[in-house]
């Protein structure tokens, strides 16, 4: 099973130990495109501070994110799963799963990113800034940038088991599952069960509730049918709807009452 998370907005420092080695991520066929959004990062935050916000979409209150900007190779680095902070990852809580779902996370959960692509939780990175939206003057719509690499490391990373996606439609957007792994792709939703609204807290939330609780229980789903039957085992109330067609995705909706 590969699982596809967002990013966080906020994130946590870096850290203090060595900094960044781009070789070293996970899906190593995206180091040459991580190397170019990288450079033209660092340079565009080291100029001009005032373009370097607007063409990062950043407030006043922000500005410091852009001086942090500038030290991405130099800033000591920490695992993605420790960086990346929010409603998601707090209702995940890495940190206190136990030594097998630690693993299971480490080989089963990427994180997308504006800045690289996608990393797995135990990756290595510093904090940054630098969401999907983001349109570089050298490189464009980061979205753009990412499809070609995305389309050769992805669908290489998924072999042949479950591809558990819950990116937001920014992140989406970097890859979309084709063929025969778009087939056994499931597309999760959570929706406020009353108003069959998406309520973006608890969306959040319940995705990361829904991640730890596989990894906890060691449960390993082989397709969308059996995810489905293992979520509801789990608790969770699920309407899945299948596929509308070859190279189509499963679409599952997870309802929830209350909203936490």
């Amino acid at each position: 099973m590969l699982v596809l998370l967002p990013p966080s907005e906020g994130k946590a420092s870096s850290g203090r130990g060595a900094p960044l080695k781009l070789e070293s991520l996970s899906l190593p066929g995206l180091t040459e495109a991580r190397e170019a959004v990288l450079g033209e990062l660092v340079e565009l935050c080291a100029g001009d501070e005032d373009k370097a916000r607007e063409v990062l979409g950043l407030s006043e209150g922000l500005r410091g994110e852009v001086a942090k900007n500038t030290e991405l190779r130099t800033a000591g680095a920490r695992p993605a799963g420790e960086i990346y902070t929010g409603v998601l990852y707090d209702a995940l809580e890495l940190s206190s799963l136990d030594t097998a779902a630690k693993k299971r996370a480490a080989r089963q959960l990427l994180v997308f990113s504006g800045l690289w692509g996608a990393v797995g939780v135990a990756d290595r990175i510093p904090s940054y800034r630098c969401s999907m939206g983001v349109k570089l003057p050298g490189l464009g719509a980061l979205g753009a940038h990412w499809r070609t690499p995305m389309a050769a490391a992805l669908p290489e990373a998924a072999g042949n088991g479950l591809v558990l996606d819950l990116r937001s439609s920014a992140y989406a957007a970097a890859w979309k599952p084709r063929g025969e792994v778009a087939g056994r792709t499931a597309s999760v939703r959570v929706l406020h069960a009353p108003t069959r609204k998406v309520v973006s807290h608890f969306n959040k939330a319940t995705k990361g509730r829904i991640v730890r609780s596989l990894l906890s229980a060691g449960i390993a789903p082989t397709g969308p049918a059996q995810l489905v039957e293992a979520l509801r085992d789990l608790g969770y109330v699920v309407e899945a709807a299948p596929p509308k067609g070859a190279g189509k995705a499963w679409t599952l909706d997870v309802l929830v009452d209350e909203i936490h």
